[in-house]
């Protein structure tokens, strides 16, 4: 495997995963840089998915019902895998080191902690030209499958299958009805937020986290769980 490694050539377009730190105050484009994951092998397929969001409201009296409501697109997810192989090396933690790299994609940077909104790192994957791969993301989940290992233990052979969620920026979501730009994002919550907190740095106005709480069903505001994903409603529906 490592000989088909080194004989790829120069000329190959490598994927990558650039680790950005989550942006500051309000922007939707990530952060600094705060590395690049290389790709030793490029994936051997990966899993795009993007769904449309309707809505049919079940009729008592009409038998076939009325017309379901489309409601929105969502955001893209992908799977992709990466295979890691150090086995030229028994004695190396390369392999190691990367998978910790990836794992500390859902964990909460540091800056971010300190700048006292904390979030996991945003990803952009990039593969040469294949734009509609190309999105900012945060990754959902990260599973590791080590299957060689060297003579102190030390995995030297892993497969990694990561699940990533666009984040759309401000000018991505579409109002069905008029057809007009709408800056209706979704959050995915952490530590320390609040649908007050949530609604005084989107809106400016704590008293808005009703829009927030009615756009996802929310009965109860006291209880919100850490990784659950938000819809915060576009600012001209909060103020209608």
């Amino acid at each position: 495997m490592a000989k088909g490694k080194s004989g790829a050539g120069k000329s190959l377009v490598r994927a990558t995963l650039a680790i950005h730190e989550p942006p500051v105050g309000d922007s939707t484009s990530p952060g600094g840089i705060i590395k690049t994951f290389d790709f030793d092998f490029n994936p051997a397929q990966l899993s795009l998915t993007r769904r449309a969001e309707w809505k049919a409201t079940p009729a008592q009296i009409e038998r076939d019902g009325p017309l379901p409501e489309f409601m929105g697109a969502l955001p893209r997810e992908m799977n992709v895998e990466i295979f890691l192989d150090s086995s030229d090396e028994p004695t190396s933690n390369t392999v190691l080191k990367k998978v910790e790299s990836l794992l500390d994609c859902c964990e909460v940077t540091s800056a971010s902690r300190a700048a006292k909104k904390p979030s996991p790192p945003w990803v952009v994957f990039g593969w040469g030209s294949f734009s509609t791969a190309r999105f900012a993301a945060y990754v959902s989940s990260v599973e590791a499958n080590y299957t060689l290992f060297g003579t102190t233990g030390v995995p030297i052979r892993a497969t990694c299958r990561l699940h990533l969620h666009e984040i759309p920026n401000a000018t991505m979501g579409q109002n069905p009805t008029s057809g007009a730009l709408t800056a209706q994002r979704v959050h995915r919550v952490v530590a320390g937020d609040s649908l007050q907190s949530l609604a005084w740095r989107e809106y400016g106005n704590a008293s808005a986290w009703r829009a927030i709480a009615e756009a996802n069903g929310i009965d109860d505001p006291g209880t919100l769980p850490n990784g659950v994903e938000l819809v915060l409603p576009a600012a001209e529906e909060v103020r209608s």
